[in-house]
């Protein structure tokens, strides 16, 4: 399906399952599960432990980190082999940043889609299951990857869920739900994926064995949030009004004598009020950008000279406004005469760094903004 199709009639609107849409063994593989759960050092919060529905509490399968690591809850392997063989699901969050293959897929598709994303992984032991019939409150793109898993979907009981509205709020209409004819009774193979918007009734069970599959969560940018934007932005107008910061008058019974004006000066700022840098603020605080060695940018920035190639460091959201630059990293003011190559920068492409003025780009690399680039 083209991007187009998908964006017209699918996004936001329907559940999709994709058959053999590639081999995505190259971004997760029981082999790195392993590694991550047993060589990583990782802690609690990077893994999760269900079964039938119920999520283990992480003393059950965490422990202590051994000597010169004063950790108490990194992931205890052992304890997690014996639930794993008693039918616990294993799920790693977060892989969007602890495993650098899909670290870098979840940038470039969030770069795609204009909205966040996260990845997770569901380890699933033959025959269970992890969790019972729930939805989320993000869309989900699954991403079969080893063995096979049987995917029942129903519609939703509450369209386009809001962060603060999770399924547990409505577990019996849920249940209920769960006990009709299903949208989707399928099982995915390895290749395969399913697209579900957020609100779509969902519950898996692993087949004839383990089952792998990696769950990239959309958190959807909703025309919602852009109003809780607006009104802080409006309101924060309305702390200039003295007449609005003013103390209602003594023995006040009630609201009602102000309202009208305070509607009245509301109305006024949300309809002059910018929300676009509220906007774009929380935009880059919702991710990271792409990694950066010190070490290595360290050689660089001591090597610079006016052939080093440079060039923008990815996932920065980078924004020029005025005589500002504002990234992930921090911002940067420039003078009239940088402007022009500031502005040449963020187009992404290798620059040299004798083009651009080597101490502009000495500034952009201690700052993190620039790193050394190929042809």
């Amino acid at each position: 399906m083209d991007r187009e199709t998908f964006a017209g009639e699918v996004w936001g609107r329907t559940a999709l399952v994709t058959r053999s849409a590639g081999d995505f063994s190259d971004l997760l593989s029981a082999e790195a599960v392993d590694e991550l759960v047993s060589r990583r050092g990782l802690r609690a919060p990077f893994l999760r432990v269900a079964k039938d529905g119920t999520t283990l509490p992480d003393s059950a399968f965490t422990s202590g980190a051994g000597i010169g690591a004063t950790i108490s809850d990194q992931l205890d392997d052992t304890a997690l082999w014996r639930k794993f063989a008693d039918g616990a699901t294993l799920v790693l969050q977060a892989l969007h940043r602890t495993w650098n293959p899909i670290a870098d897929f979840s940038a470039r598709l969030g770069g795609e889609l204009g909205h966040p994303v996260q990845a997770n992984a569901y380890i699933t032991p033959p025959q269970n299951r992890g969790f019972d019939d729930h939805y989320d409150v993000h869309d989900v793109f699954v991403l079969q990857i080893e063995g096979t898993k049987r995917w029942i979907i129903h519609e939703p009981v509450h369209t386009d869920p809001l962060r603060e509205q999770p399924w547990t709020d409505r577990r019996s209409t849920v249940a209920e739900a769960a006990t009709g004819e299903a949208f989707i009774d399928t099982v995915l193979e390895p290749g395969d994926v399913l697209y579900l918007p957020r609100g779509w009734l969902h519950a898996a069970q692993a087949q004839g064995e383990v089952s792998i599959h990696l769950t990239l969560g959309i958190h959807s940018w909703t025309r919602y949030a852009l109003a809780e934007q607006l009104a802080q932005a409006a309101l924060a107008e309305l702390r200039d009004d003295p007449e609005m910061r003013a103390t209602l008058p003594l023995g006040v019974a009630g609201p009602a004598a102000d309202l009208d004006l305070i509607r009245e000066r509301l109305r006024a700022a949300v309809s002059s009020a910018d929300s676009a840098p509220l906007f774009h603020r929380t935009r880059r605080s919702q991710a990271r950008p792409a990694p950066l060695g010190p070490l290595a940018q360290l050689r660089s920035f001591r090597d610079l000279g006016p052939a080093s190639l440079v060039r923008l460091r990815d996932s920065l959201e980078a924004r020029l406004e005025g005589s500002r630059l504002t990234t992930r990293v921090g911002w940067l003011e420039f003078s009239e005469a940088e402007l022009e190559s500031v502005d040449r920068l963020l187009g992404g492409e290798v620059h040299v760094a004798g083009d651009l003025g080597v101490e502009l780009v000495e500034r952009l690399m201690r700052a993190g903004v620039l790193i050394p680039a190929d042809r």
